[in-house]
């Protein structure tokens, strides 16, 4: 199972210099292996609203649609907390990694905030 962070969708719809590190995740896995967490399609809609329009920010989305979305419940509520908590990070990416430790996943992202915990393909872009 595998988590792209927004950071990594963003590169990949993008075509940026970093794309071909989540291509690798996105196309050498079923795409009932790749979870999609609620707060990264707020995330991936929201910027791309923002630099592009609503029409290209909701074909992006039917595009992340295609995975299996995972909703915030109470239990990923409660787990992000904690990591919040214990890992100093934001509410977001805490949401995100206790997705990921509820489905046993990796997360690929170039998120700094994530680069040491475990369970993490972090693609350095410095």
């Amino acid at each position: 199972m595998n988590i792209i962070d927004s950071s990594g969708w963003l590169e990949y719809f993008a075509d940026g210099p970093h794309a071909p590190f989540f291509a690798d995740a996105i196309t050498k896995s079923n795409p009932d292996d790749i979870i999609v967490p609620t707060i990264i399609i707020y995330e991936v809609f929201k910027k791309i609203l923002d630099e592009k329009n609503e029409d290209i920010a909701l074909q992006v989305i039917a595009q992340l649609k295609r995975f299996h979305v995972v909703p915030f419940d109470e239990d990923i509520a409660l787990a992000a907390a904690k990591i919040s908590e214990s890992y100093k990070i934001p509410m977001a990416d805490s949401i995100i990694y206790a997705t990921a430790k509820k489905y046993d996943a990796w997360i690929w992202t170039k998120d700094d905030d994530f680069k040491n915990l475990p369970k993490v393909k972090y693609c350095d872009t410095k």
